[in-house]
């Protein structure tokens, strides 16, 4: 799962969550502040408002195991409803049982039957909603499995609201534009599975410790495709003009891994080693599908080497579907993408790693770690989670090498800092708020951080052989992490509960202190680390520093173990520099003394990106010194285009020597450099010069190939307007690219007058969830210079969105709208008041009292 992110606390021993298993499956999830993590076995325990149907161990707990399940399902668009059967096979986990309970949110239950004899047997059952327990005919050992059919009607729609920044809808089963009311939208349906919302449209055992073989037949309109895991494996037509397609998965996977799309998508065909590989597009994308997916048989070849294991499942396909509800999602054989994932040739002039390609890496990756191996609870997500960020890193390491993964990781570190700020929780957590808090930058980010440490530490070989053992040992099962710190102390014979306890079980990171001295021969590094060690532990971090004198630099290996610590290093003469962690593998947040002088050597004799990167940021605001302006400039002709634009950044209102050459050679890139990113941030510094024109080179950008780059233009023309350029901006007003639109909305709320209005209102549809949410705040902004008198239509829709849209994010964006007006519009503080009142979604209400 790749997040669309989101406190919890504490931790539990084994035992006690051992404890906590007869009651983890409950009548309702909200009758208790915390959510306790799943059992350790598989499956649910009897409600207790369900009295046992037949005699039992008295203190077993009952446990259920679903084995195989079989779905037939038809669609009902007008009341977006599933017409379903299900026929699922179970067994009793260890002890006879004479009850089954099933996760089943939402439903109108038609009957409940036990298959086997020649003849269906009608069983009793009680429903609250939630779960469906079912009396069967008698106490079942674990050695019998029996059969259960279903006939039931899912109604999605109808559930209470819910969802999370990870995940923002849990209504499992999503209808898009059923009725073909919606003009240039799609009529799709596809599903959602993880957390727990597979049960919103079959009946199950929705947890992450079962694991099920599948079957599912649907019924679709003649022209649509379908999809779902497994391979198909039979289509017919039907006299009613319908089609009949069925989806079958020999292999098991937990439930929530469970998928299906229908909908009118072209199919572009790949292979790798025999096995389909399909791309399913909108027909318009048709064409650049390989553009976007086609590496897809590169990755499932370097994985499959990489960990020795070769890709396990019948096939790989990928959909990319209108308004889904999360960044993208690992379905077993069927990876489900967002939209935006899909691009024109002109925007793929603009697609970076992380717009697409690290995506499709992650998701991948999850078919190894998370669907052949799976977390047993969702205490232990990471165990999913980090391996799948970890191989975003992989694959760029592999294709594009050291600093295309060391701009990974710089990014990977910066967003869990950001959230570390307010929130540190161990990796492994045992309680929680909402499982749904498990999907957030620790889980993810820190998780790969860690991963690399101890790949770092462990060594290429040793480290591989160990991810080889812990999946061969364990694919179709659930894991915690104790089984993985066991496959890697099988594989390398030492000891590493230090390494896990302290980074998957223990929360927070180092925060170190570093500087260095030179006397009588020695180098003197002093090592502190000042994190509150009431919460968080001294960790021992096995490090590499880099002692430069003069041109030739010698690595140390130290072990850092305490809270105050030095160390010494001989040299002959006075270093030239000392660099701590000079791999940048730790993860840490480093305050490290250096002189000027020392991080311009930095720079000129860096070993990776990581380190180019620090001298500039570190001297960003010294550029009016000779040897630090050299460096700058020096920087904007560097290989690597992140240099490059960092470089930019630190350049915006440069005053330093040479100032006319410099800003020469910004404009020139400007203009020429090869990587868009480069030349739209190259637009945004020059536009912080006012003083100087350069209204010829924006207009020549807004003529760009790139739309990143025309956006650029925008921007710099919003601040250093041009008439001339005026024109040449109204001409992009049809644009089909939804960043344009933002940067054309940010403009006219800057520079436009009432005669964009109506501009605003006909481009609402043409742009994603994510730009809605900026583009309603430059809308409100805009409308502050219309007369209250002709707002009319735009309130009303922003009110409208607020009110509706079913992303919340959108409604935060349509309500900073509508507050952007309030000062000229007193009376919309009784609107925002109430939209405040009505909102469900806890998130918003929080940001609502903050405002």
């Amino acid at each position: 799962m790749l997040p669309a992110l989101s406190q919890s606390a504490g931790g539990q021993s084994k035992a006690s969550r051992r404890k906590s298993a007869e009651t983890t499956h409950k009548k309702s999830e909200s009758t208790s502040p915390t959510e306790p993590a799943p059992a350790v076995s598989s499956g649910i325990t009897v409600p207790s408002w369900l009295p046992p149907a037949a005699p039992i161990h008295p203190a077993a707990p009952q446990v259920t195991d679903v084995v195989d399940t079989k779905l037939d399902v038809r669609f009902d668009y007008a009341h977006q409803h599933l017409l379903g059967t299900a026929v699922l096979t179970l067994h009793p986990h260890f002890y006879p049982q004479g009850t089954v309970v099933l996760d089943a949110r939402g439903f109108d239950v038609k009957s409940v039957q036990l298959l086997g004899a020649k003849t269906p047997k009608t069983l009793i059952y009680k429903y609250d909603g939630r779960q469906l327990a079912i009396t069967l005919d008698h106490a079942y050992p674990r050695e019998q499995t029996y059969q259960v059919r279903i006939s039931y009607v899912a109604k999605p729609n109808e559930l209470p609201s819910g969802g999370s920044e990870a995940i923002t809808s849990d209504k499992g089963l999503y209808f898009i534009n059923p009725l073909g009311k919606e003009e240039g939208k799609p009529r799709q349906i596809w599903t959602q599975g993880e957390t727990q919302s597979s049960s919103c449209w079959f009946p199950t055992i929705d947890h992450p410790n079962q694991r099920m073989t599948q079957e599912i037949t649907m019924t679709v309109e003649d022209q649509f495709k379908t999809l779902s895991n497994g391979l198909l494996v039979a289509s017919k037509k039907n006299p009613d003009g319908s089609r009949t397609d069925t989806w079958r998965q020999s292999l098991p996977a937990a439930p929530y891994l469970t998928m299906l799309a229908v909908g009118d998508f072209a199919v572009v065909s790949d292979t790798w080693h025999g096995k389909a590989v399909d791309y399913y597009v909108e027909p318009k994308y048709k064409n650049t599908a390989k553009a976007v997916f086609g590496r897809t048989p590169e990755m499932m070849d370097f994985y499959s080497k990489k960990l020795g294991v070769e890709f396990p499942w019948e096939k790989y396909a990928q959909i990319a579907v209108r308004d889904y509800v999360s960044g993208a999602m690992e379905n077993t054989t069927a990876t489900v993408h967002g939209a935006a994932i899909q691009a024109t040739s002109r925007e793929l002039l603009d697609a970076n790693y992380e717009t697409s390609e690290s995506i499709i890496a992650h998701e991948l990756f999850h078919h190894w770690f998370g669907d052949y191996v799976t977390c047993e609870s969702w205490s232990n997500l990471p165990l999913n989670e980090s391996f799948a960020n970890y191989s975003q890193y992989l694959w760029a390491e592999f294709k594009y090498g050291a600093d295309a993964a060391a701009l990974v990781q710089q990014q990977d570190l910066a967003h869990y800092i950001e959230e570390a700020d307010s929130k540190r929780e161990p990796l492994i957590r045992y309680h929680y708020t909402n499982r749904e808090d498990m999907f957030d930058r620790h889980s993810y980010e820190k998780g790969g951080r860690v991963l690399h440490m101890l790949r770092k530490y462990l060594g290429d070989d040793a480290f591989f052989a160990g991810l080889n053992n812990y999946l061969t040992k364990n694919k179709y099962t659930a894991v915690e992490i104790s089984k993985l710190r066991i496959a890697f102390e099988e594989t390398t014979g030492e000891d590493l509960m230090w390494f896990f306890d302290q980074w998957f079980m223990q929360r927070g990171h180092p925060e170190l202190k570093i500087s260095h001295s030179y006397s009588n021969g020695q180098v003197l590094l002093h090592v502190q680390q000042t994190q509150d060690t009431l919460f968080q532990p001294v960790f021992r971090m096995p490090v590499t520093v880099t002692v430069w004198q003069k041109e030739k630099p010698t690595d140390h290996r130290i072990t850092i173990t305490k809270a105050d610590q030095t160390f010494s290093f001989l040299a002959a003469d006075k270093p030239t520099m000392v660099k701590f962690d000079s791999e940048g593998q730790l993860l840490a947040q480093l305050d490290e003394a250096r002189t000027q002088d020392e991080l311009i050597f930095q720079f000129y004799h860096a070993q990776n990106y990581l380190q180019k990167y620090e001298s500039l940021d570190q001297l960003q605001n010294k550029t009016t010194d000779f040897g630090v302006s050299g460096m700058m400039r020096n920087a904007l002709s560097d290989n690597f285009f992140a240099v490059r634009r960092s470089a930019l950044d630190h350049l915006r209102g440069y005053r330093g020597p040479s100032a006319n050459a410099v800003k020469a050679e910004i404009q020139r890139l400007a203009t020429t450099d090869p990587h868009s990113a480069v030349r739209s941030q190259a637009l945004l510094t020059l536009a912080s010069f006012p003083n100087d024109n350069y209204a010829p080179t924006y207009q020549a950008a807004l003529r760009d190939s790139s739309y990143l780059v025309e956006a650029g233009a925008v921007d710099a023309l919003a601040k250093v307007p041009s008439l001339v350029a005026r024109s040449q901006i109204a001409a992009l007003d049809n644009t089909s690219n939804s960043t344009l639109l933002v940067a054309l909305a940010s403009y006219y709320a800057q520079r436009g007058t009432i005669d964009q209005y109506g501009w605003y209102l006909r481009r609402l549809p043409d742009l994603t969830d994510i730009d809605l949410y900026t583009y309603l705040q430059a809308f409100g902004s805009f409308m502050t210079q219309v007369p209250v008198v002709e707002r009319e239509k735009g309130v009303q829709k922003l009110e409208s969105i607020a009110r509706t849209h079913p992303q919340y994010f959108v409604r935060l964006g349509a309500y900073r709208g509508l507050m952007a007006l309030v000062p000229s519009q007193p009376d919309l503080k009784n609107v925002l008041f109430d939209i405040k009142n009505k909102e469900t979604d806890e998130r918003l209400k929080a940001a609502y009292n903050l405002m």
